[in-house]
């Protein structure tokens, strides 16, 4: 008997699951080696589909990408939130809450951080634009929180706290790709490895202070 076509798949696995292989696959593609080194055939190749049905099921190039980011932004950028406003007791600093909700909303696919800070999507594209949405949302929140931060210490200067949102993406993808590269480490120890590395840096400036 025939499958309707919203549920035929390929060799036997159902479309839904076929879809998520492929997705799975990209989503790891773009994050690896960007966007404009990234093409169709090698994820239908890496998934075991041809080309054109992979084209079928997404579109193109572009529309693919798009299923990657719009799933791995609206995740990460509930992670930020939730981790900046939730209502649980804060029992660790901001800072170490919102780098354990992206560890945790990462795991199991650490590269989609970089499909989210793709350097290589097309100027003026629907990706690149779909991708600055979502870097804007979240670094509206780190300025949220660096601002904060900086008041604490009797800083206003709105300079500064663009300044230190700017670090703080970088700091974010640096300890992400050192994370992609030791498989091993999980969001929990991760978070308890940036907490020692945090008090080692407090302790150099003290020192630097004195």
């Amino acid at each position: 008997m025939t499958m309707p076509p919203s549920k035929a798949g390929t060799k036997g696995v159902p479309r839904a699951a076929r879809e998520r292989q492929v997705l799975e696959a990209a989503t790891e593609e773009f994050g690896r080696r960007g966007y404009e080194a990234t093409t169709v055939a090698a994820i239908a190749t890496r998934v075991g589909v041809t080309k054109p049905l992979l084209h079928h099921y997404f579109g193109s190039k572009q529309d693919l990408y798009l299923a990657c980011l719009n799933p791995v932004g609206d995740r990460l950028l509930h992670a930020v939130r939730t981790a900046m406003t939730g209502t649980a007791p804060a029992v660790q600093p901001t800072a170490l809450r919102v780098l354990h909700a992206l560890f945790t909303a990462l795991d199991g696919q650490r590269e989609a951080w970089f499909v989210l800070y793709d350097t290589t999507l097309p100027p003026d594209s629907d990706a690149a634009r779909r991708a600055a949405y979502y870097r804007r949302a979240i670094d509206d929140l780190a300025a949220t929180g660096t601002a904060d931060l900086l008041r604490t210490t009797g800083s206003g200067d709105p300079l500064d706290a663009d300044a230190l949102t700017y670090a703080w993406r970088g700091l974010c993808t640096a300890l992400v790709r050192w994370w992609v590269s030791h498989p091993d480490e999980s969001p929990e120890t991760m978070t308890q490895r940036c907490a020692r590395l945090f008090a080692a840096g407090r302790t150099l400036l003290a020192e630097a202070s004195e």
